[in-house]
């Protein structure tokens, strides 16, 4: 699948990047192109070729096969290689990587080696004041919060004026909540400057709430590209429906335009022959509470409280896999007792069974 806008000035183009490590494929004909001022989240399992595609942007690796294109010009290609320190492209490490024996003011400045020192201090001054941090300029990494030192690093990736910025999971090391504020302030700092940026993220919650387009990879390869509510709402595969949310899934039978599973009939827009297998994914918002002798009859396991929303794990007679339930409502159930669901069609995705 190829992520493509029109490349007409396009900020940053890959076409048909691949990279093997081994008798492994960690990269597999990868296409993108990233727009202007666009923010832009790779999103998927842990070993899925995120940050090895974004080492392989910057030039600290390279494709097997493939070629880049920065504003319109290759970088990377079969017959050209531009070294990284060339590229004019930042990059936010998730440890941050700041010089311990450099001041804040000297770190922001640090890359910034074709100004002159008169220059490049006043670039620095300038960056962190737009980033809100002068009162941290003389200091020293060693005495910074976690939260100040992810400051300082954007700081000193945004200094030199990047093409685009790339951050491989920027926020990791932070407290939750820090790191939501954190990310709110760099995203709306992003956004201030116009700045384009690739964040890569194994956090679909984050993705979706972050990204203009999500571009969701599995085994090397993109598998969706999106809005947060167009992958989210309209998933296109079993894997992308469970990465983005939790989903129960049942197996099922395809007859006349409805897939039959134990817990009901849903309508689905298949292309399988009639009684071919297929998987219900319900969401966990879908299963609701029920009056006594309404909808299908479930045992509670299990009660969570997870703050705002709260999580049943129950049983029902003929699924093998205990289901989850989450509701913004409180429950007054207590594991063991019996209650009875219905389920939202809304919340119910329909799949092919691979």
């Amino acid at each position: 699948m190829h992520g493509s806008i029109n490349d007409a000035g396009a900020p940053l183009t890959l076409e048909h990047i691949s990279r093997c490590f081994g008798d492994t494929l960690a990269l597999d004909d990868v296409s993108l192109s990233i727009a202007p001022g666009e923010i832009v989240c790779l999103v998927g399992q842990s070993g899925c070729g995120k940050s090895s595609l974004l080492r392989i942007i910057s030039g600290v690796d390279t494709a097997d096969s493939g070629r880049i294109l920065l504003n319109g010009t290759e970088i990377a290609g079969a017959n050209s290689f531009v070294e990284p320190e060339d590229r004019n492209i930042g990059f936010m490490f998730q440890d941050y990587a700041l010089f311990p024996h450099l001041t804040v003011e000297e770190n922001v400045a640090f890359g910034l080696k074709r100004l002159s020192r008169r220059e490049a201090s006043a670039r620095a001054v300038e960056v962190i004041a737009r980033i809100g941090i002068q009162a941290l300029s003389d200091r020293y990494p060693h005495t910074l919060s976690g939260g100040e030192q992810q400051r300082v690093a954007l700081a000193r990736a945004l200094a030199p004026k990047p093409v685009i910025l790339l951050m491989d999971e920027p926020f990791s090391n932070l407290d939750r909540g820090l790191r939501e504020r954190v990310r709110e302030e760099t995203i709306s700092t992003l956004r201030a400057l116009g700045t384009t940026a690739i964040l890569v993220t194994h956090d679909p919650e984050e993705a979706l709430s972050v990204g203009d387009r999500v571009v969701l990879m599995q085994e090397g390869r993109v598998v969706q590209v999106g809005t947060g509510y167009d992958i989210y709402d309209h998933p296109n595969s079993l894997y992308a429906a469970e990465f983005l949310c939790p989903c129960n899934r049942v197996e099922g039978i395809y007859r006349d335009g409805r897939v039959e599973t134990v817990l009901g009939t849903f309508p689905a827009r298949l292309n399988l022959p009639e009684g071919g297998k297929a998987f219900a994914c319900i969401r966990p918002q879908a299963l609701c509470l029920s009056g006594p002798n309404e909808g299908l009859p479930a045992l509670v396991v299990n009660r969570s409280f997870l703050g705002e929303i709260e999580q049943l794990l129950v049983g029902i007679e003929g699924v093998a896999d205990l289901l989850r339930l989450r509701t913004t409502s409180r429950i007054d159930v207590k594991p063991g007792e019996s209650i009875h669901l219905t389920i939202d069609e809304g919340g119910v995705l329909i799949f092919a069974a691979e």
